[in-house]
């Protein structure tokens, strides 16, 4: 008969020491590679996710128009881009629009204005004194620019004038240089014409603006 008493029993592994515990912990452990690997593809999916964002943002949301001309002098010049966007969008009383749909000769272009009246105001302009008045009330103008060495502009449409409902009257803030809602091919324009509000002026990059409407609290 074999003697076992000599025999020492073999040891099991404790919980907290696993055998190999070395190999364990490499075998669970990514390497550099892998992490590398994993890292490149989550930044790959965030920037595929923004920039899905960013294409339907200015597919339905945002617009980029651009300013042609001189007639918004000194507020915007020509050749900038402009966010525009109509969602949810309203006219306003300063609002700075883009209208799409001009019957007018000659206007194969959005052109850019000023909203100065909405649906059931009255307008006025006192053209000695250049003072706009809506609905009976001075507006103080902070952004209109008088060109001195052009000739004042008046009003080919009698003044003053109550807008119908879907009615705006809008200029442009170079009043010497703008065709506007005081010329006959213009005049008031159908609010369903403006496609949008400029929201933010993105190029050039050193004139980057927001818009605030100056009539705003």
């Amino acid at each position: 008969m074999k003697d076992h008493k000599n025999k020492t029993p073999l040891e099991k592994p404790s919980p907290d020491q696993p055998e190999n515990a070395a190999e364990h912990s490499a075998e669970q452990e990514p390497s550099f590679a892998e992490k590398a690997v994993s890292t490149f593809y989550d930044a790959v999916e965030v920037l595929a996710t923004v920039s899905v964002f960013v294409l339907l943002l200015f597919a339905f949301v945002i617009r980029i128009n651009v300013v042609n001309g001189n007639s918004m002098l000194n507020t915007l010049h020509n050749g900038e881009r402009l966010a525009v966007s109509d969602l949810f969008y309203t006219p306003k009383q300063g609002d700075i629009v883009i209208i799409h749909r001009i019957d007018a000769e000659g206007y194969t272009h959005p052109i850019v204005k000023r909203v100065i009246a909405v649906g059931g105001q009255t307008v006025d302009i006192d053209f000695d004194t250049w003072t706009l008045t809506v609905d009976g009330k001075v507006v103080e103008e902070s952004y209109r620019f008088l060109d001195p060495e052009r000739r004042t502009l008046g009003s080919e449409i009698p003044l003053p004038i109550t807008l119908g409902k879907d009615e705006v009257f809008v200029m442009g803030d170079n009043r010497n240089g703008s065709a506007d809602s005081r010329q006959k091919e213009i005049g008031p324009i159908d609010r369903r014409t403006i496609v949008g509000k400029a929201l933010v002026r993105i190029y050039p990059a050193n004139t980057f603006t927001v818009f605030k409407n100056p009539f705003s609290n």
